[in-house]
């Protein structure tokens, strides 16, 4: 498979289409030093973004959380992804939105003087997790956790905060794993290192609560999709003591739809009726 960098098409970047392998940014750009960016996941199926209008919303919001105003509106940024996905002619797809702080005057901690900019790029991505998408995935436990919400602006959908996700991510792929779960800054479990969590238990459901991590959207969609088939959903702290008593166990993300999980650390899991249940029902419900 070629890099990223070397590929055919075309990337939508600071409102035109530019040839892929000439969307380049100079090497003193502020978010590759200072991580002042912003992103956002989506995906398309059938020429249509799931959400699109949320996701751009959430972009705009991100930005503002860690101070800077993407120069685009909500309208123009949706705008701008299905004007790509044409231009690649792509339909079924994977959609990466992103504004950073460019090159400017300012090259040390501050940079309210240097441009924001923006890109869009779409490619065609299959399941996240591979064939764990069917057998089921294998986690790891992570070391790293999930920051105080004091510390980060943990609702921001910001570059900085995936730096521990990636470290977590190596560490359980060195173990044989797809990913890792990551508690957090009090030793509740949170999520896994690009993907919310949830777990069965007796026939009802339990996740997180999402007071310092991502609220991701593909989460909100499948307690949505939970609460319409009347099951009862638990949005609540979880002890790690809890991991032993729960029968079955999925991730949701943009990236990962709804991935059921096997295995976290020492824990198994039945891929289980109830997962296989919403897990089609989430791929109906995006494809309607």
């Amino acid at each position: 498979m070629t890099g990223y960098d070397d590929r055919d098409g075309v990337i939508w970047m600071d409102g035109k289409l530019v040839p892929w392998r000439d969307a380049n940014v100079h090497i003193l750009t502020h978010a590759m030093h200072y991580a002042s960016a912003v992103f956002e996941g989506e995906r398309a199926y059938g020429g249509k973004i799931f959400k699109s209008h949320e996701h751009s919303e959430r972009l705009r919001r991100s930005a503002n959380m860690i101070d800077f105003e993407i120069p685009y509106s909500v309208e123009e940024i949706d705008a701008a992804k299905a004007e790509v996905m044409k231009a690649n002619g792509l339909t079924d797809c994977y959609v990466r939105p992103l504004a950073w702080r460019g090159s400017g005057p300012d090259m040390g901690v501050a940079a309210a003087q240097n441009p924001v900019r923006m890109a869009i790029a779409v490619w065609e991505w299959g399941a996240y997790y591979g064939a764990a998408k069917m057998k089921g995935a294998k986690l790891d436990i992570a070391k790293w956790k999930r920051p105080d919400p004091a510390t980060a602006p943990s609702q921001a959908k910001a570059s900085g905060l995936y730096m521990i996700c990636t470290m977590s991510k190596h560490t359980a792929q060195a173990k044989g794993c797809s990913d890792a779960m990551m508690f957090d800054y009090r030793g509740y479990v949170a999520e896994a290192t690009g993907a919310n969590i949830f777990f069965v238990k007796d026939g009802e459901v339990h996740t997180p609560k999402a007071d310092c991590f991502l609220n991701g959207i593909t989460r909100q969609t499948v307690i949505g999709l939970l609460k319409d088939k009347q099951i009862k959903v638990h949005e609540r702290h979880i002890e790690p003591a809890e991991l032993e008593g729960f029968q079955q166990c999925w991730l949701t993300g943009t990236a990962a739809e709804v991935t059921p999980v096997a295995e976290i650390g020492d824990y198994n899991f039945e891929v289980g009726a109830l997962t296989h249940d919403i897990a089609e029902t989430y791929e109906t419900f995006v494809r309607a």
